[in-house]
């Protein structure tokens, strides 16, 4: 699942880099959060953990996707329904002083998959060795992105200022971070009419609807692995028998679990 870097509002990249020292402004903005533990995290569920898959390129698809957030980076002529999150990555590591390699400029080197797997000019071994040394740099991204799609979550929201405050609760702190990131990866932002069933969605925003109270910190976070629980098993009983999604309800409710 990659919901969150093809699905998540667009970065505003000067609204990242408003302050005249942006890396130090990141590292306060973040200072409560592991972004090393963070990383890993992501790294072991998007990508098994393993520096090949910083940068693949699946079947059916037209793009590669790169990095421990799967990034999209679309070749020439290419373009589709999905945010091309990796020129943002790259733009916001040039703002924090990150040297890039100059073939990370435009767009893809590979026209298609089948050129991505012939190639043998080592630059898909650049990028892994790149990506590989900038796990940090691609978390602080992923946070970012995260917190610019709150105030549409807000708008869309019966109840703004509660949700306002539980995403604020979460994100607080490192595990709490992950149950936003990793949700939103998981079932999207819960923002697209087209994902309901019976008028009830099932993505972050949802979730966080379905959270009771106020927590924090560890409260927080069993609070949110609950109410994530209550969002898919309502899914399930709204979705069409035709689709048998009972059979996924257990591996659905295992994710959930690792929130607590």
């Amino acid at each position: 699942m990659r919901y969150l870097f093809l699905a998540l509002m667009a970065l505003t990249v000067s609204s990242c880099t408003a302050s005249h020292t942006p890396a130090a402004a990141s590292r306060a903005q973040h200072s409560s959060i592991d972004l090393r533990a963070l990383g890993q995290r992501i790294w072991a569920n998007e990508c098994a953990g393993s520096v090949q898959g910083l940068v693949s390129w699946n079947t059916g698809e037209a793009f590669p996707s790169l990095g421990i957030g799967h990034f999209i980076w679309y070749p020439a002529g290419v373009r589709e329904r999905f945010d091309e999150s990796f020129p943002k990555l790259i733009t916001y590591a040039r703002s924090r002083g990150v040297s890039v390699p100059a073939f990370f400029n435009g767009p893809a080197p590979w026209p298609d998959k089948a050129a991505f797997e012939a190639d043998r000019s080592g630059r898909a071994d650049a990028m892994r060795r790149w990506l590989a040394t900038h796990v940090n740099l691609q978390t602080s991204f992923i946070i970012l992105r995260s917190r610019a799609a709150l105030p549409a979550m807000a708008r869309a929201s019966r109840t703004p200022q509660a949700v306002i405050a539980r995403y604020r609760a979460l994100a607080a702190t490192t595990q709490g971070m992950y149950c936003l990131v990793d949700y939103v990866n998981f079932k999207g932002e819960g923002l697209k009419p087209e994902e309901r069933y019976k008028g009830q969605g099932w993505g972050l925003l949802q979730v966080l609807e379905e959270m009771q109270g106020f927590p924090q910190g560890r409260a927080a976070t069993a609070e949110f692995s609950r109410a994530a629980a209550a969002v898919m098993r309502r899914r399930v009983a709204n979705s069409p028998a035709a689709r048998g999604e009972q059979r996924w309800l257990a591996g659905w409710l295992n994710r959930c679990a690792t929130y607590r």
